[in-house]
């Protein structure tokens, strides 16, 4: 998933960006309201975890502003304020949650991957292609009863594959969903990630390569198509 982290609280912003990363979440950070507007704009989020008080741009504006266009982003705000009427006040702009500083990480991560949810199409509780399964709440892959250990971008690029349902996904969206905005979109990042993830997964190989499309992992009833 992909998540935006607007705060100007720098070593606050900073602090969740690490640890929705250790969580397996690609995210991008913007330190003042105009620079997450922009962010927004011009990438498809799933989350948007906003502070409500922002220099230039406030994060009722911004909140504002995501609404309006029309996309499935889901809006967390943080703020200092607990009060009940700030709660109220925030939620009726149109933020999906509500935050109070300071909070429990273990509650934001859990509250993220919740709106995350939300801002995708329904996915079963578990993914599955042949004798591959991946439990996306666990974080835990299997083939054929046995546990196969990903690093965290092996497991993403599994988990929007099998999410496709048999459709292509182009190494260009591979690389929006799963890395963040400091991937070099010029590297061979996606390619050496399938193959390491082919590797890992073993035989008889699951993923194909469609040439010039991207890749794609085959529901039983799909033709074969490309080399693997």
């Amino acid at each position: 998933m992909r998540i935006l982290v607007v705060e100007d609280e720098v070593p606050l912003a900073d602090a969740i960006a690490r640890g929705l990363r250790r969580e397996g979440m690609a995210v991008d950070v913007a330190y003042d309201g105009e620079t997450g507007h922009e962010k927004s704009t011009i990438t498809r989020y799933d989350v948007v975890v906003l502070d409500r008080d922002l220099p230039g741009m406030s994060g009722d504006d911004l909140c504002k502003e995501i609404l309006s266009s029309g996309a499935l982003t889901r809006v967390m705000m943080l703020t200092a304020s607990a009060g009940l009427d700030d709660r109220v006040a925030g939620l009726s702009l149109g933020a999906d949650d509500y935050l109070a500083k300071p909070f429990a990480f273990p509650e934001l991560v859990a509250r993220v991957r919740a709106l995350a949810r939300r801002a995708t199409p329904a996915t079963p509780p578990l993914l599955t292609a042949q004798d591959v399964e991946l439990d996306p709440a666990r974080r835990t892959v299997r083939r054929a009863g046995q546990p196969v250990e990903l690093t965290r971008k092996e497991f993403g690029v599994l988990e929007v594959l099998l999410a496709a349902k048999g459709s292509v996904v182009s190494s260009e969206e591979l690389l929006e969903r799963v890395w963040d905005e400091n991937a070099d979109p010029f590297t061979t990042t996606v390619r050496v990630t399938v193959m390491t993830l082919r590797k890992k997964l073993g035989e008889p190989g699951i993923i194909d390569t469609v040439v010039g499309s991207g890749y794609r992992v085959p529901t039983a009833s799909a033709p074969e198509e490309g080399p693997r």
